[in-house]
């Protein structure tokens, strides 16, 4: 190689973060009447680059990461003042591109550095303490990455497995539970992938995941019980810590066909999921490093329709991480038809949907307090805005 670096870069997103699939629950429902979550009761003034997953802190104040705007802030959503909590660079207190926050036991945060590639433990008073990388090797070559879809109240984290090749020909992605400490891993349950389009060449392999097929959902509530949302036959099935399963119902939908509409929009959601791609550096020596950035899923430009394959109609659920709220509800994002503004399923622990909530525009769940949700709303220029609701009753 010359003493020279081989590098290789490795979409996480359609690899990785694509989420999975269950069989029909036996008892068929009925959705609920829809049911408008109301105004927010507070809506930060400025826009952030992008956010997913932010905190409420005890005093009120709530963390939020920008991995575009490259600033972890202490934001005050009654006064409307944010506070920068450290800085750039690769030191102690220091970050690249803060991505996202986790609550820990004792009032402590998990923080993902991920330009860093480093999971970093927050305290109380959001000192920096102890990190843990992100990518573990392992003794085949290749590497555990332990970022975050959720984190349990042991501090466990819980990640999808990286994707291979040849895809797994049930379609099926693994979800794994890490402890950053030690850097053990479980595996925990499985979910369906989106279908993919698998092309051959002689010098080179393109694995495409097809828009807006069915693919899964799942998340973690804080006790480590997994929930994943059903695409086929929708649905969510519980996983407990220690192994049983609890199969929820089936829930009727009606099937929405996928119009020009419906690809302008899918493709609309992608330039505002900021993506995460990981490269992957082998050294003259053979010492394999791994490292990560987040950033635009897709082009300014309006894309050829017609150069992908699509369903006929979109699946209920779309394919992005569950919420659980401290209610121990799970938080669904449906499918919807193009500009029908924003809805989300809440469902208990035994799987039974309560309640079906409705935003208008395009708003997804960012995170919890013990009485409200965090909503990131989008405004027509693809701008991120952060508001609180209050949390809706059982």
């Amino acid at each position: 190689m010359n003493g020279r670096s081989s590098r290789r870069w490795v979409s996480l997103l359609g690899l990785v973060l694509c989420p999975a699939c269950s069989e029909r629950g036996e008892h068929r429902v009925e959705a609920p009447t829809p049911t408008p979550l109301g105004p927010p009761n507070a809506v930060f003034p400025e826009d952030f680059g992008f956010v997913h997953a932010v905190r409420e802190l005890s005093g009120g104040h709530v963390l939020v990461p920008d991995p575009l705007g490259e600033a972890l802030y202490r934001v005050d959503m009654d006064t409307g003042v944010r506070t920068v909590i450290g800085r750039l660079g690769e030191g102690p207190e220091e970050y690249r591109q803060p991505d996202a926050v986790w609550p820990l036991p004792g009032d402590s945060t998990l923080f993902v550095d991920l330009g860093n590639g480093r999971l970093v433990r927050l305290g109380p008073d959001l000192e920096f303490g102890q990190t843990y990388p992100i990518a573990r090797p392992q003794y085949d070559g290749g590497f555990v990455m332990a970022l975050p879809a959720g984190v349990d109240r042991g501090g466990n984290v819980y990640a999808a497995g990286l994707g291979s090749y040849p895809p797994d020909p049930e379609g099926r992605g693994t979800i794994l539970r890490i402890d950053p400490a030690t850097g053990s891993v479980d595996t925990v349950g499985s979910y369906k992938l989106n279908d993919v389009v698998v092309e051959e060449s002689e010098n080179n392999i393109s694995i495409m995941p097809i828009p807006l097929s069915p693919a899964d959902a799942w998340g973690v509530a804080g006790d480590g019980s997994v929930v994943v949302a059903r695409s086929v036959g929708y649905g969510v099935d519980w996983y407990a810590p220690d192994g049983p399963m609890t199969r929820g119902d089936t829930v009727a939908y009606d099937p929405i066909p996928i119009t020009v509409s419906e690809k302008a929009e899918y493709f609309r959601d992608r330039r505002r999921q900021a993506e995460v791609g990981m490269g992957i550096t082998t050294s003259s020596e053979g010492q394999t490093t791994a490292t990560f950035f987040r950033g635009s899923s897709g082009s300014s430009e309006e894309p050829d329709y017609d150069s992908y394959r699509w369903p006929d109609e979109k699946p209920a659920l779309q394919s992005i991480t569950v919420r659980v709220d401290p209610r121990g509800r799970a938080w669904v994002r449906r499918h919807v038809p193009a500009g029908s503004g924003t809805t989300y399923d809440l469902f208990d622990r035994d799987g039974t949907l309560l309640e079906q909530v409705t935003l208008d525009g395009d708003r997804r769940v960012a995170g919890f307090g013990p009485e409200s949700v965090y909503m990131i709303a989008f405004d027509d220029l693809d701008l991120a805005y952060l508001e609180r609701y209050a949390l809706p009753d059982d």
